[in-house]
C-alpha cells in the first residue's frame, strides 16, 4: 500500500504540488534498495505564460548523502504553461536507506519576453515503513 505526503510551494505564481508514494512492490529493504515515486501538479497562477526548460534536484538520504541531479525539462518536455493552465507527472528515484528527502528548482522563462526564472520544488519527504521509529526522551 502506498504511503503520501503532499507539499506544495508557490514561486512568482507558479504553484508546485508534489505527493510523494513508497513503492513497497519495487523496494526490496534487505538488500538497501528503497523505491519511491513522486506526483507532480505545476499550476500556472500568474498572468504570464512560461515555459520550463530545465530542472535541478537535490536528493539527500537518511545518512546525509546528498547527490544533485540537472536535466532538461521534466519526463522529457518542456512543458508551456499559459495562465491557469496545469501540467501534472510522475517520477522516481530509488535510494539506499529507509528514508531521505527531495528538494528542486524548476528554471524557466517568460515565454514572451524570454525572462528567466527559477521555480522553487518545496522539499518533501521520502518515509518508508522501514524506517526505524524515532525515539522520544
Amino acid at each position: 500500500m502506498a504511503r503520501a505526503n503532499e507539499f506544495s510551494e508557490t514561486t512568482r505564481g507558479i504553484r508546485v504540488t508534489v505527493r510523494s508514494f513508497y513503492l513497497e512492490d519495487q523496494s526490496e529493504p534487505e538488500r538497501g534498495h528503497f523505491v519511491w515515486a513522486y506526483r507532480i501538479a505545476i499550476q500556472n497562477e500568474g498572468t504570464e505564460t512560461v515555459q520550463l526548460l530545465k530542472r535541478s534536484w537535490h536528493i539527500t538520504d537518511a545518512l546525509g548523502r546528498s547527490q544533485q541531479v540537472h536535466g532538461e525539462g521534466v519526463v522529457g518536455e518542456q512543458p508551456v504553461l499559459a495562465p491557469g493552465e496545469r501540467f501534472e507527472y510522475t517520477s522516481g528515484t530509488p535510494l539506499h536507506t529507509p528514508s531521505g528527502f527531495m528538494a528542486g528548482t524548476y528554471h524557466m522563462v517568460v515565454t514572451e519576453t524570454r525572462e528567466a526564472f527559477d521555480v522553487t520544488v518545496p522539499a518533501f519527504s521520502l518515509d518508508s515503513p522501514h524506517q526505524p521509529a524515532s525515539r522520544l526522551h
